[in-house]
């Protein structure tokens, strides 16, 4: 995203072969076969890819703690840190709409108006979130929130910035 614009061809897509079977039970949730990581790249020769993409940017996603609990887990295999601001959607959604039942990444894009294309896929899920923060830009600033540390603290003081993984 940039100047409040989803530039969708700037995108870092990548499947892991994650050295490991895949669970049949994830499979219809996210789509990804056994035969489609064969021969794909370790996740040691993907994430310092990432992570240049990634360079200079704030980092935004749903539910940002448990990402960033897997990035901060791999840092001492690959030498790697994600330092950059975050900005968590979950937890802004919570700021703009503290009433609502459900924050999930879901609930949040019906209520938006966003389809939903590609759910429990990275890049699937990063353009959703992209398009959630997109809208909820707006309804910040409509609460003096306009600056990203303002958005950042706003995230702190919500209920679900409790959540540890």
């Amino acid at each position: 995203m940039v100047n409040g614009r989803l530039l969708r061809q700037e995108s870092f897509e990548q499947l892991v072969d994650p050295g490991r079977d895949i669970p049949a039970a994830g499979i219809p949730i996210h789509g990804i076969t056994p035969d489609m990581v064969v021969g794909q790249p370790r996740i040691d020769e993907v994430l310092p890819a990432f992570h240049q993409f990634a360079q200079d940017t704030v980092l935004v996603a749903h539910n940002a703690a448990f990402d960033m609990k897997f990035l901060q887990l791999l840092e001492p295999r690959t030498g790697l840190r994600f330092q950059q601001p975050v900005l968590d959607t979950l937890l802004l959604s919570a700021v703009v709409h503290p009433n609502q039942e459900s924050h999930r990444l879901e609930a949040i894009a019906e209520r938006f108006g966003i389809t939903v294309l590609g759910r429990h896929t990275a890049l699937g899920d990063a353009v959703v979130t992209a398009e959630v923060l997109l809208k909820l830009i707006p309804l910040l600033k409509d609460m003096g929130i306009v600056t990203l540390a303002q958005a950042r603290a706003a995230a702190q003081q919500s209920y679900y910035a409790r959540l540890k993984y």
